[in-house]
């Protein structure tokens, strides 16, 4: 296959793509405790580690619909890899050059942040204009590598901190750094197509005045926020609120989280054109809200952890179901359609880990009680999802 021309390696690009984007936000929650006892962090303080990351991801993506069709593809996607090395690397080194160690964090958060929402934006459009066949599956399988990157980070990561010791977190943070670097020199050859070649895309008050598209916008939020506020504070959940050791809360909390997170996409890639996605996304999110209840109202580890896979399950559905609804639903929506739902799932996983950093602190630091609060989320989903079913013919054209 050659690299300049074969769409193929535009397609595994975007894999390694999405599983930059899964280093990015989940490999500083593996380390939330390690900086609240290495540099005196509250646990306020430890919440808004991830609410800047996707608070600076969600404005990203509400930038990057006007600016990224006019500077182009290839320029956006090969800048995104750039700012994730740089903050990964970042976070290695800034905490200890700066006198503030937290100033350094979060400046390292904001720089892959930035590359992460450029991420979140450019991956699936590129994707989607690969001439591939079955764009569902494709599209549920290039998610699926955001859970199987997850899972890499937490397996790699608890290795890496048994053999070598969690204090030497710095070293594995640039590791993980190389992965985004390698792929700069790879999107810099692939060929790349635009979304929105062959037709005129629609203006963004038609869009944002399509009743459907208004739901989708609050679906993507809420899937977000429903990952997000479990995937976040899985590692946490288990070390304190559920008493286990931190390599054995790792793999049995957001590793087990994010393995059937993506098994749910892929079945969902192999199965989607015989399943009923309406009502998958429907029985899914009865699924997750027994999930969090679970999860948060047991006293047994064993059952806690249980709570939390089929959390992981159920999300799985959630954000690519909601993107192949709005794709086949609203036709010639092109770039600015990925850019705000994008951006309404950054926000959803802004709000998720938030609200449950800000109820578990005003419960006495009870990560249990937050979690609790957390099942809003895909209450909403499975209200939106009835509606979907009830008004599904709201179609642009």
């Amino acid at each position: 296959m050659n690299i300049k021309t074969d769409y193929n390696h535009t397609v595994y690009a975007s894999y390694i793509g999405y599983i930059t984007q899964a280093v990015v936000n989940n490999f500083a929650p593996l380390l939330f405790l390690t900086f609240s006892r290495q540099f005196g962090l509250s646990l306020d303080k430890i919440t808004l580690i991830t609410s800047i990351n996707f608070a600076v991801q969600l404005a990203v993506d509400l930038i990057s619909a006007k600016f990224i069709d006019k500077i182009g593809y290839r320029v956006s996607v090969v800048l995104a890899h750039i700012l994730s090395s740089l903050g990964l690397a970042g976070l290695a080194v800034l905490p200890g050059m700066m006198k503030n160690s937290y100033a350094g964090i979060l400046a390292s958060v904001v720089l892959y942040a930035v590359g992460g929402g450029l991420l979140e934006v450019m991956i699936s459009p590129i994707v989607e204009a690969c001439p591939t066949q079955k764009k569902e599956a494709a599209m549920s399988l290039l998610h699926s590598f955001y859970c199987w990157g997850h899972v890499g980070v937490v397996l790699v990561s608890a290795l890496f901190f048994r053999v070598c010791g969690i204090e030497h977190w710095r070293i594995l943070a640039a590791l993980w750094a190389v992965i985004p670097l390698v792929n700069v020199f790879y999107f810099s050859q692939v060929p790349l197509y635009s979304i929105t070649q062959d037709r005129e895309p629609i203006s963004l008050g038609k869009l944002f005045g399509n009743r459907m598209f208004r739901l989708f916008m609050v679906l993507m939020v809420c899937a977000g926020a429903s990952e997000q506020a479990m995937s976040q504070w899985a590692s946490a959940f288990a070390e304190a609120a559920l008493g286990v050791p931190k390599t054995a809360g790792d793999l049995a909390g957001p590793c087990t989280f994010a393995a059937l997170m993506g098994t749910a996409r892929l079945l969902y890639g192999k199965f989607g054109e015989k399943l009923a996605l309406k009502k998958a996304m429907t029985l899914c999110a009865v699924l997750c809200v027994g999930a969090y209840l679970t999860a948060t109202l047991t006293k047994s580890p064993a059952a806690g952890f249980v709570g939390c896979g089929i959390c992981g399950f159920s999300v799985g559905i959630f954000w690519p179901g909601t993107f192949s609804l709005a794709a086949s639903e609203i036709k010639g929506a092109g770039t600015a359609m990925f850019a705000f739902m994008a951006l309404a799932g950054d926000a959803g996983c802004s709000a998720g880990p938030a609200l449950v950093g800000l109820v578990s602190g005003a419960a006495g630091d009870n990560l249990k009680t937050g979690l609790l609060a957390a099942v809003v989320f895909p209450l909403i989903i499975l209200v939106g999802s009835l509606c979907l079913k009830k008004d599904g013919n709201d179609n642009i054209q």
